[in-house]
């Protein structure tokens, strides 16, 4: 796991409301993640997308305990943004700030019955995507989270881009395709991002999805900070 630029990544997600960090993972320990994706004994529950209508593709939500790398990545990672994410709830007059340490976010998650871990391991084949949509669980989320892509494009996949929309205010939405090779991450905003205006920051609304896979498999691991209920 390579060190963040913490002032490079805070710098881009207030300006972009994302942050790419390449060669984040080896390949050596994104090719062991996607081994790991057919030992059930890791994961709590399976998701077919096509019986939600979240797109088409499937994704496994691992258990508690989380392996070991997957528990550091979390909690370094919230190290390095808990800063940024307060900032971004003064900025836009939220009586909300996060705790310094991972482990009591989690407590916080936990007295609201969010006791579920939401870290996952997502896998499409050809033609899979992901619709638009927010990880949001409960009352208590975490305003960025993280995707680390575990195949290679054009060796493993084609297609499969990261899609972030801007739902901006009496506006046009803004569509921003990230590409993302093996052991990249992607920083971004869990819910909105603070955008200055002439009157001071207001709240702009955003999404995720991922494109069509136009050939072969794309694995990704996703890190979410907060618990699901």
């Amino acid at each position: 796991m390579k060190l963040i630029e913490a002032a490079k990544i805070t710098s881009d997600l207030q300006l972009h409301g994302y942050a790419v960090l390449p060669n984040f993972l080896s390949k050596e320990e994104c090719r062991s993640l996607v081994k790991d994706y057919d030992s059930p004994d890791l994961y709590r529950s399976t998701i077919n997308m096509e019986r939600y209508r979240f797109g088409k593709g499937q994704y496994k939500y691992f258990s508690y305990p989380l392996p070991e790398f997957i528990q550091s990545i979390r909690e370094q990672v919230y190290s390095q943004l808990v800063d940024l994410a307060n900032s971004w709830m003064t900025q836009l007059g939220i009586e909300k700030q996060f705790p310094d340490l991972h482990r009591d976010l989690i407590e916080q998650c936990h007295h609201k019955n969010q006791l579920r871990p939401t870290p996952l391991i997502l896998k499409y084949e050809i033609d899979g995507h992901n619709t638009l949509h927010q990880d949001l669980y409960g009352e208590v989320f975490f305003p960025f989270q993280m995707v680390i892509v575990l195949s290679q494009f054009g060796e493993d996949f084609m297609g499969g881009e990261f899609v972030l929309v801007e739902q901006v205010p009496r506006a046009q939405s803004k569509a921003e395709v990230i590409h993302l090779n093996r052991g990249d991450a992607c920083i971004f905003t869990t819910n909105f991002k603070p955008v200055k205006g002439s009157k001071g920051f207001y709240k702009v609304n955003v999404k995720h999805g991922i494109s069509r896979i136009r050939s072969g498999n794309r694995y990704a691991l996703g890190i979410i900070f907060h618990d699901a209920i």
